[in-house]
Parts: C-alpha cells; sequence; structure tokens
C-alpha cells in the first residue's frame, strides 16, 4: 500500500519544527517529525493499526497516537494519505476537500 502526505500534514509538520526552533530547541521538532514520519511508515503494511477517529466516526478517517500527537490519515483502497498532525488536546477539524 502506498503512503502519502498531504500539503495540509507537510505543512502541520513544518509548523511542529518551526515550534520547537521557536523555543531554541530546533532537534526536539525536527526528532519529532522524524519520528512521526517512521511511525506512519508502518501504516504501508497494516493501514488498519490506527483507531477511527472519535469526532468524526468514519471508517475512512483514522489516526496513530504518537504523543503528544495525533496523525490523522485518510484509509483508501490502494494508498494511505496522512492529512494532519495535531497536538491531542485540539479539537479536530478538516477541511471541506480532505473528505
Amino acid at each position: 500500500m502506498e503512503l502519502r502526505i498531504a500539503q495540509s500534514d507537510l505543512e502541520d509538520l513544518q509548523a511542529i519544527q518551526e515550534y520547537y526552533k521557536e523555543q531554541d530547541v530546533p532537534h526536539i521538532g525536527d526528532d519529532f517529525v522524524a519520528a512521526i514520519l517512521e511511525h506512519c511508515e508502518m501504516l504501508q503494511i497494516h493501514p488498519d493499526a490506527g483507531r477511527v477517529v472519535p469526532e468524526f466516526n468514519l471508517d475512512h478517517i483514522c489516526e496513530l497516537i504518537h504523543a503528544p500527537f495525533r496523525v490523522v490519515y485518510l484509509r483508501q483502497a490502494k494508498e494511505v494519505v496522512l492529512i494532519r498532525v495535531w497536538r491531542s488536546e485540539r479539537q479536530l477539524e478538516l477541511p471541506e476537500n480532505e473528505t
């Protein structure tokens, strides 16, 4: 199964790096991003590993927890698309074109 990263997810990952850079600990942001991406690689083999996002309760919108982040992805027939990375405490909202 193919793993794809949506533009919205790339922007979230860049925002994580930028936040930690502003806190004068850029290596922490880099480490988080690398660890998140490495964690998500397993979705290529195990696309059902995550849980359905409770806020949406739709079978194709799932998440992996990579504390303190939630990695939201779309599970599709031949690919998994990473669409958002948010802090766990944040309420989820998807852009209209992502559903």
